[in-house]
């Protein structure tokens, strides 16, 4: 098992299975909010769904809607446990907050490479924001 350190975005303890899409992902257009599926035809992920799963993906692209996207997933309960980039971009994070799902950003390590997320923990102490994605 190997054990990352990354940067806390949005604070959160989570334990899932990961679905990981190796192409940067848009919310808007890309992922049905009511539905919670992977919406984009050229996604290698096209159909499947995010529901109650650590969300992996490199970074996102699109337009300032997505957050709002991110946040109907949760309003319709099909929002992943967790999202984890590797470069996290401002309507990503808006989108976690208002929906209180677990960010987290990692970086100088490609997490598009085949492994298992099996565990996500993120919280705060006096002193700092940890977070701990443990690995199979």
């Amino acid at each position: 098992m190997k054990e990352l350190e990354v940067k806390v975005i949005v604070t959160g303890s989570v334990r899932g299975e990961a679905i990981v899409s190796k192409k940067p992902i848009s919310f808007l257009g890309g992922v049905a909010g009511k539905k919670g599926i992977i919406a984009d035809i050229q996604s290698e992920l096209h159909g499947k769904s995010i529901k109650d799963k650590i969300f992996v993906f490199p970074e996102s692209v699109g337009s300032t809607v997505g957050s709002y996207v991110i946040y109907s997933l949760k309003v319709n309960n099909v929002s992943p446990l967790a999202l984890v980039t590797n470069h996290a971009e401002t309507i990503v994070i808006a989108g976690a907050i208002l929906a209180e799902i677990p960010f987290v950003e990692i970086k100088n390590n490609d997490i598009t490479q085949p492994v298992s997320y099996t565990h996500l923990r993120a919280h705060e102490t006096s002193l700092h924001l940890v977070c701990r994605l443990l690995l199979e």
